[in-house]
Order: C-alpha cells, then sequence, then structure tokens
C-alpha cells in the first residue's frame, strides 16, 4: 500500500511505502490530508488509520540532478509544437517521435527524440525526414535549462486510491523519465 505525498503547496511529489509515510508521521515533518478507510496500523496498544496523502509542513528543495529526459521535457522543449509542420500540439495529442527511427540504429536520446503531431508521425512512418521527404524545424539537442515556472507531476491511474485523484494531474505519461 502506498501513500501520496505532497509538498507544502499541495503538489504531489512522491509515492511512498505507508511504512516511509508513517515515519515521516512520527518525525513530524509531514500531516495527514488523507486516510484510507479501510486500512489500519495496529500495535499491541494502538490502531491508526492507514495514511494516504500526506503533506509536507515545511518549504524544501529538490536536489538538482541535471534535467531529467522525459516526454515532458522533450515537449517544454520543443515549445509544444510539432518539429515537422510547426502546428502548437495539446500534451494529449503529441507523440514522441525517433528522428533515426529505432529500426534504423537510433537511440531514445535528447538528441534524436522530438515531439510531433499525429499526422506527421504518421507521414513520417519508420523512416528518417530525408526518407520521407519531411524537414525538422530545429536540431534536437538537449537543453541547458527549461522554464522554471512548469511543475509537472503524475496522473491519476485506474488502481489508484480515490482519495488522490484531486491531488493530481494528467502528466504522468509525460513525466516519466525515460531511457537514454
Amino acid at each position: 500500500m502506498e501513500t501520496l505525498v505532497l509538498s507544502q503547496a499541495y503538489e504531489p511529489v512522491a509515492r511512498v511505502p505507508w511504512q516511509r509515510a508513517m515515519m515521516l508521521i512520527w518525525q513530524g515533518k509531514v500531516e495527514v490530508v488523507e486516510e484510507y478507510e479501510d486500512r489500519f496500523v495496529r500495535s499491541v496498544t494502538l490502531e491508526l488509520k492507514m495514511p494516504s496523502v500526506i503533506r509536507f509542513m515545511s518549504f524544501f528543495r529538490q536536489r538538482h540532478r541535471g534535467i531529467k529526459f522525459s516526454r515532458d521535457n522533450v515537449y517544454v522543449r520543443d515549445g509544444c509544437k510539432c518539429q515537422y509542420c510547426g502546428k502548437k500540439v495539446s500534451r494529449p495529442e503529441a507523440t514522441y517521435d525517433h528522428v533515426t527511427p529505432r529500426a534504423q540504429g537510433g537511440k531514445t536520446t535528447w538528441d534524436n527524440v522530438v515531439i510531433a503531431c499525429v499526422p506527421c508521425n504518421q507521414k513520417k512512418g519508420n523512416r528518417t525526414p530525408a526518407q520521407a521527404g519531411m524537414l525538422l524545424r530545429t536540431t534536437p539537442m538537449k537543453p541547458k535549462r527549461l522554464p522554471e515556472s512548469l511543475h509537472f507531476t503524475f496522473t491519476y491511474e485506474k488502481g489508484m486510491p480515490i482519495s488522490w485523484r484531486k491531488f493530481l494531474r494528467d502528466v504522468a505519461y509525460w513525466h516519466t523519465e525515460l531511457e537514454e
């Protein structure tokens, strides 16, 4: 059983085992926001409802580990636009495309993955842009920085506790780190 962890500003930051959540509660670092109605933590003398959602009570800084290679960060790097036709693409409509297809030895790296709209991705297919008669608008590369005002979180998925729904947004697919 997992517990959703929120920042002081109620933004999702992690999912942790319930045991870790209990330790954070006992240390006084978090407060319980939601509990599981049907799950309990029991000792010889005590019975508590298991925490479903907890929130840090003070601000914390996340360690800077460089820019994570994720669909979301590729989407931001590419300015939310298809790199073939230049059309603005919403996250749900965006696909990510290997410039040199994996079938032709292309890797899943910053310099080989771009955002594409569905029609352009289908037109390009399993070919390079040159083979498909298409041009890339920009050369893909690892960004030195991304806009800091953007906060991305994971989504509510089937099977997660209902109590998490109001805290999660629908960009999990985009926020997951890609293999490099």
